[in-house]
């Protein structure tokens, strides 16, 4: 994926997960589980199935041809299948002939998209658990801060700082329980949904689609069919529903940074927040990605959800639509979930500011309402603690 609109509002490792030759290296771990399993079902030979996964290797293709192919192709497995049986061809003819054998392009391409998927999730829950790790700090250590609230754009009564963070991090604690869940059910192996691909498995199907969601650690669907998506989108949802809530926190920040309030701001250092004409000005980069994300992120969900009544049993323009929506929203949600885990691990909290905006109204903060809030803070932390926990 080309980083140049967007490197700003994304990171390498997501970009790196989607780029050309990680995907196709994940249809490559697709073709020779195929043949591993197929050969240990009896279907094609062992040494066939050893010369195929033998040459299921990123290096030893083109990538940028089989890219350019693709598009003549109408998708990337065609070509790259062609490829692989050339290149198995030069060592093994026979073998040669069991490439992608009773397989379809969208089971591999749907597939090798929950290898990648995978990997996008997992950096995503590292940086929202960081994101949520250090919001529950701040929560603790600023349990009886007194901050300003904030309703319909005016001043409110008087809470803590500590209990605004708390806040922040409960939506991002119940997306990770939600994307966890969601992410069980959608990342899925798919093979045998095209019942009539299955004939040449000569009733081995079962014993093949077990051994390879096993290999590829993938759950095995209980129901095939590649135009069922459901659990897919279920999952993008999810992923729409963490980006707009790193972007409640990101949008609450970035008005507390703001000079009249000047209460919260983004970690400084050198070449970061300034402007090209406005040198003075400190702008919260961070905040700026995860709202970014959450303007971007309900389009890419809308997509997923129009793509979802796909015609018949494989679809025409639905399922591609789809697929080129779904890497856009990784991107985004990993980008908002790493910006905001940066910036909140070095959030400077200015206390006085945030209380001299408050007696500035006349609203005082005694003693016994300082208690209350520190003892519902702290029981609040404790309570998200145990959640995030939880696997």
């Amino acid at each position: 994926m080309s980083s140049f609109f967007q490197g700003f509002l994304s990171t390498s490792d997501v970009l790196e997960v989607f780029s050309e030759r990680s995907f196709l290296a994940a249809l490559l771990r697709f073709e020779a589980s195929l043949a591993r399993a197929q050969a240990s079902a009896g279907l094609i030979p062992e040494a066939a199935a050893q010369s195929i996964i033998g040459t299921c290797k990123i290096e030893l293709f083109d990538v940028a041809k089989i890219v350019r192919e693709s598009a003549r192709a109408g998708d990337m497995v065609t070509p790259l299948v062609k490829s692989l049986g050339e290149t198995v061809g030069l060592f093994n003819q026979e073998a040669a002939s069991f490439v992608h054998f009773g397989s379809t392009s969208q089971e591999a391409i749907d597939t090798a998209l929950a290898l990648v998927t995978r990997h996008a999730l997992s950096l995503i829950e590292a940086d929202v658990r960081q994101a949520v790790a250090v919001l529950l700090a701040l929560a603790e250590r600023h349990a009886a801060d007194p901050v300003l609230e904030r309703t319909l754009m005016q001043p409110a009564s008087a809470t803590s700082f500590g209990l605004l963070c708390a806040a922040w991090a409960a939506p991002l604690v119940r997306s990770l329980q939600r994307l966890q869940v969601s992410g069980g059910n959608a990342l899925c192996l798919q093979w045998g949904g095209a019942v009539g691909m299955l004939a040449p498995m000569k009733g081995r199907g079962p014993e093949v689609m077990a051994c390879m969601a096993a290999d590829l650690q993938l759950k095995a669907p209980l129901f095939g069919g590649p135009t069922q998506r459901d659990e897919w989108a279920a999952l993008g949802c999810e992923l729409g529903l963490l980006v707009g809530n790193l972007g409640k926190v990101a949008k609450d920040i970035a008005r507390m940074s703001q000079y009249e309030a000047g209460e919260l701001f983004e970690p400084s250092a050198p070449g970061r927040g300034g402007a090209s004409a406005m040198p003075h000005t400190r702008t919260p980069r961070a905040c700026m990605t995860a709202l970014a994300a959450s303007a971007r992120a309900p389009l890419r969900v809308a997509a997923l959800l129009a793509a979802m009544p796909q015609a018949h049993e494989r679809a025409l323009g639905h399922w591609q639509a789809e697929l080129a929506e779904w890497p856009e929203l990784l991107v985004s949600a990993h980008g908002s979930a790493r910006a905001m885990a940066r910036a909140l691990a070095g959030l400077q909290v200015d206390t006085q500011r945030m209380r001299a905006n408050l007696e500035g109204l006349g609203a005082g903060w005694p003693p016994a309402l300082a208690g209350q809030a520190a003892e519902l803070t702290r029981g609040q932390v404790k309570a998200l603690t145990a959640l995030a926990t939880l696997d």
